[in-house]
């Protein structure tokens, strides 16, 4: 049934080419911005997750919990 509908339907073999295109042209310019990307920002990114926030850092006896 499904295969009949599509069958009938005018055209529809452009959404295919366009859909394609389209995830060539999304997926180009993501590639491009990451490679374009700084590695200071690149590592200043990284280092994120490890960063508590706090200016300066804590020493080793301080266990302040806010």
């Amino acid at each position: 049934m499904i295969q009949n509908v599509l069958r009938d339907i005018g055209g529809i073999g452009l959404y295919g080419v366009v859909s394609v295109c389209l995830f060539f042209v999304v997926f180009s310019v993501a590639l491009i911005r990451a490679c374009l990307l700084k590695r200071n920002f690149l590592n200043s990114m990284g280092a994120l997750p490890l960063d508590d926030g706090q200016p300066g850092s804590p020493t080793k006896g301080d266990s302040r919990n806010e």
